[in-house]
Formats: C-alpha cells, structure tokens, sequence
C-alpha cells in the first residue's frame, strides 16, 4: 500500500493537535481510510498529507478552511487545470484586496495613534518642562 501516516505521526509533523485533524476530516479536507477494531484507528495516505500541508499553507495565507477546501479539491481532481488556476487567481485577488484595505485601515489607526502621542507629549512637556530632562 505504500507509505501511510497516523493522526499521531501527522499531528506532530504539522504541530497540530489530534482534535484539530479530526476537525480538518470533519470539513471534508482529509479522508483517512479505516482500520483496526471497529475500523476506529485513522489511517492517512501521502494525498491526506499533502492535503493538509495545503490546508496549512491556505490557513497561512488568511484563507477560510472552506476556500481552502474548494481550492484543494480543485487541485485535486482531474479537471482543466486552466479553469483550477483561474478560480485559485480569483481566490487569491479577493484575498489580497481584503488585506490591502485592512492594511490601508491600519496605516490610518497608526498614524492616528502617533498623533495622539505628539500631542500627548507636547503637554505633558508644558505641563512638566523638567520632564524633558528626565
């Protein structure tokens, strides 16, 4: 059959925790076949691996596990890849927007913050003109 993984052995590898894989098979993301008694004991295939080094690299990247999955899938089945490309591109250019206008937001809040400051010191030093020196 090849190389094959427990929860345990991908869990470590990826610094995860065994309920957050269970959760990643919950959302359809990973797909261990069974075995064992009452087929309880996870086993994972080189494809769930990749998969969920996917799924990591996605979450990296600030997209939701359901983009992730719908991209994976993508990737993972025989279709066009021209059309897998285009839908990850359009993926990706909705994601950076949305980063691009947090970081414009954010740029704002600091150059507000560094305002105050400014004006926050410049009283206290009228306030306080021994303050300078200390």
């Amino acid at each position: 059959m090849g190389t094959t993984y427990t929860i345990s052995d991908l869990a470590k590898e990826f610094d995860l925790t065994t309920r957050a894989m269970r959760f990643y098979e919950d959302m359809g993301l990973l797909r261990p076949d069974r075995a064992g008694p009452g087929g309880r004991s996870r086993v994972y295939s080189p494809r769930d691996r990749t998969r969920l080094k996917l799924t990591l690299r996605a979450k990296r990247l600030g997209l939701s596990l359901t983009e992730a999955k719908e991209i994976i899938d993508l990737y993972d089945s025989p279709r066009d890849t021209g059309n897998q490309l285009r839908k990850f591109l359009e993926v990706l250019g909705q994601h950076r927007k949305q980063l691009e206008a947090q970081m414009t937001d954010l740029q704002a809040n600091l150059d507000e913050i560094r305002e105050h400051e400014k004006e926050a010191l410049a009283h206290l030093h009228r306030l306080d003109p021994e303050a300078k020196n200390k």
